[in-house]
Formats: structure tokens, sequence, C-alpha cells
């Protein structure tokens, strides 16, 4: 596929437009909402230079710090969507070193290109979707009206011609094709064989998994095994919901899919590493169980600055995939990663703390905001939830006194909150107020939580 072509079909947003869509879901923190932006749109432009440069031009990694609650994670979630290249998110807490039972940071890679090759086959499949679903129609057909078997003239003189026979043939499956287009033949029943491959179940044993060797032996057995067929009964419908996945896996070019997805992981690929503060710590006094967090950072090291992965679809190079971290670092600072690390994320962003107007603003105006979330929810069951703008400040003005109180949790506070405000209504729904208007006032907000809020230590464990 050309350059052009590639460009008619993906249409790669803006910076201004990333950071209007992510302003639908996360308030505030435009410093990293453009820092991201400006990331992903630089991904794009790379792509766009002359060869000779573009080897040259490398990704600026950012690392995002700022308190937990703040929306880093929720940047991560909305992006995934946003992004037309392969994107995945981890958590560095979940690695460790090699050498160390667990994941290693090499397959932060090898999930991303599974992803990309997953993402590629969704896109061809969406291409040859129509061929597929004509190709099922011809084989549900094939099961409805099977095809005239020649018939020896010679020995039946009194049977109709073969010329005959095609016709009323043709004129019969005219007829169930229409019906089979209508819809009026999804319920009937069929028989039709299902391809089943039965593999046996394996385990490595050692040091090492079947992943970490790039491989997948699963795949390498089902390929020299013979698949297996059965009869089996179902009606037209989950018949061609089957046929069309085997139709389309037949249409699909594997090894141009893989090419191509590979491309895209060394281009345009994304790796978002949440909770990198976790795998900080004091360098060179760790011990017991923090023993191998500076071995991941070491291990991280040459993935970020750019080393060749073996992954099952080939070689990966990492040069030019970008990485995006994100950290809390209540406890551990920026200052505790490894200084070749730090070098690693040269774009530095900082998230600030969630106000009384911006819990306001979360409460009421994203597309997933809390408050439309209970709504929505108590309109299923024919009860109308209001709120007063009082009721929506107050309850905005005590999730910040208890984060400055007990713990800041940022926004994930608006969740308890919220919960401990509508717990006896969402209980006594439905049974006591179906088809009535229910408005949650300032006074409301104040008898449910006021109680808790002068006890400590109920705020310390409810709150």
């Amino acid at each position: 596929m050309t350059r052009k072509n590639k460009k008619e079909i993906i249409r790669e947003l803006t910076p201004r437009e990333i950071v209007h869509e992510l302003d639908r879901y996360i308030i505030g923190q435009q410093a990293a909402k453009k820092s991201v932006a400006i990331a992903i749109r630089n991904r794009w432009r790379r792509l766009q230079t002359s060869e000779s440069l573009r080897e040259e031009i490398m990704p600026n990694n950012i690392i995002m710090i700022g308190p937990t609650g703040v929306g880093k994670t929720e940047i991560a979630r909305r992006l995934s969507k946003l992004v037309n290249a392969p994107f995945i998110k981890v958590e560095a807490s979940k690695f460790t070193e090699v050498g160390y039972v667990g994941r290693d940071v090499e397959s932060m890679i090898r999930d991303l290109t599974e992803f990309a090759v997953n993402m590629l086959k969704n896109e061809k499949a969406i291409e040859v979707h129509d061929k597929a679903v004509r190709l099922t129609e011809e084989r549900i057909l094939d099961i409805l009206v099977p095809p005239v078997k020649r018939s020896q003239q010679s020995e039946h003189p009194a049977l109709p011609d073969e010329h005959t026979l095609n016709n009323e043939h043709k004129s019969t499956r005219d007829k169930f094709s229409e019906k089979l287009r209508s819809g009026e033949l999804e319920d009937r029943t069929i028989e039709m064989d299902i391809t089943t491959s039965q593999l046996p179940a394996m385990q490595v044993f050692g040091p090492f998994n079947a992943e970490e060797m790039g491989m997948n032996i699963q795949e390498m057995f089902g390929n020299i095994l013979p698949k297996k067929t059965k009869k089996s009964k179902m009606t037209v419908a989950d018949a061609r919901n089957i046929l069309i996945q085997e139709e389309t896996q037949k249409l699909l070019d594997t090894d141009s899919i893989v090419k191509e997805a590979l491309e895209r992981v060394e281009n345009s690929g994304i790796v978002f590493i949440d909770e990198i503060d976790k795998i900080a710590g004091d360098r060179g006094h760790s011990s017991g169980p923090d023993v191998s967090r500076e071995g991941v950072q070491r291990d991280l090291l040459p993935i970020v600055e750019g080393s060749t992965v073996l992954t099952k679809y080939g070689m990966v190079k990492t040069d030019h995939v970008l990485f995006i971290a994100s950290g809390a670092f209540h406890i551990a600072k920026p200052s505790d990663l490894i200084p070749e690390l730090q070098g690693r994320f040269p774009i530095r962003v900082e998230l600030e703390s969630l106000t009384v107007e911006d819990f306001v603003k979360i409460l009421t105006l994203p597309q997933n905001a809390l408050l439309k979330q209970y709504i929505a929810l108590l309109e299923t069951e024919g009860v109308k939830l209001e709120f007063a703008n009082d009721a929506v400040s107050e309850i905005a003005k005590l999730a910040t006194e208890v984060n400055e109180q007990v713990e800041n949790i940022g926004a994930r506070r608006l969740h308890t909150i919220m919960t401990t405000l509508l717990e006896e209504i969402l209980f006594d729904t439905p049974d006591k107020y179906v088809g009535k208007t229910i408005m949650i006032t300032k006074d409301m907000v104040d008898e449910q939580l006021s109680h808790i809020m002068k006890n400590k230590d109920l705020t310390k464990y409810i709150l």
C-alpha cells in the first residue's frame, strides 16, 4: 500500500483535536494533555519526512507526575481509543528483573506486537467482509439446496435430462437465495460441518515460559496436527456467524498483515507505563522484596533507548516506539529513578491537585460524569434522580476536605462519597421509589454525611 493510500484511509487527529477529545472526559490538566497531543502528532509528522531524516528523529518520551486520582491513567485510557496506532497500557509494578519469577520488560513489546496484528486483522476483515458474506451465502445455499449429482441417463431413461435438472435446481436455488436475504430462513435448522482443533494442554518447565521464548507452541502444533470436523445442528443465523468468520480467515493474507503490523509497531507504537514510581527506590540501598526494583529499571533502559526484541511474529526494533510513563511519586521522587532512565524521559509534566471547582466540573461536565451515571442507573428502575446545584457544590467541598484530612486520592474520593450518600436510595429502589422523582439537596448531603465527617475514625475507614 502506498503512503498516499495510507493517508486516505487513516486520518490523524491534530494536537488541538486530541486535546478537545480528552477534554470531554478529563477536567483540567491542560499541560499534560498538550504534551501528550504533541507527542502523538509528532509520530505522524515523522512519517511524512524523507527516509534519510526519518531514522534520525527520535520520539520525546514523557513522564507524567502527579497525585493519584487526577487523571494520569484516564488520559491513557482515552488515548487508546483516539490514536490510530498500536497502543498498550502496562503496570510497571508487574515486571520483575531478569532471573526472577514473573514477567520481564520485553513482554510489553510482545503484547504491543500482538495488539498490532489483531488491530490490522480487524481492519482487513472489514475490507473483505462483503466478499465473505457472499461466500457464506453460497455455502448456506449448498446446504439448503445441495448441488445436482450427474445421473447416468442411459441407466435411467425415464429421468429428466441434465439440462432440465439444472434449470430446476437453479430456479429452486434462486428462490431460497431470496428467502435467505429477506431473513425468512433465519430460524431454520441446518446441519453443517464445524472445524475443531483439539490441542493438548502444554506446560513449559524451567525459568522461562513460551511467551518469553517469543513462540506460540500451541499455534505451532495446531498447524501440524490435522483439524477435525464434526457435524452440528444449528439455526441459519448461528451458522452464518460461524461461516463468515471462516471465510474471512481464508481471505486474509496473514504474511502481509504481520509485515505491516511490525512496521506499525516500529514506527507508530505507543507504550503507556503506569505506576513507574513503584519501581523507584533508594538507589543502592534496596533489599528484601525491593531488590529487583532497580533491576527492572536497568532492564527497561535498553527497551526505551532502542533495542531489538524477539516476538513470535519476528524481530521488533523499539528505537521509534513512544513511551509515556506516569506515577504518583508519593513516597519515591522522580530523582530516585536511575539517572539513565530519567534521561530517557526528557519531557516531564506535573499534574495539579484537584480543587473544589474541579470536583464540581468532574461531577457534571464529562460525558461519563458520576452524576450522569447514577441518574442513568436509577432511570432503568423508573426513578428520576436530580441534584440541586448547592448539593453538587457541597459534595465537591466534602471531597476536598476529606482528601486534605485523610489521604489525597483525587477524584476517586467522589466514588466513596457518592456511594455513601446514595446507599439508602439505591437499596430501597425499586420497592419505594418507582415512578418518583428524588431531588438531592444540600440538607440531604449534610444529613447523610455530617456524622461521618465529624467522626475522624469513621471518615478514615468509610470515606
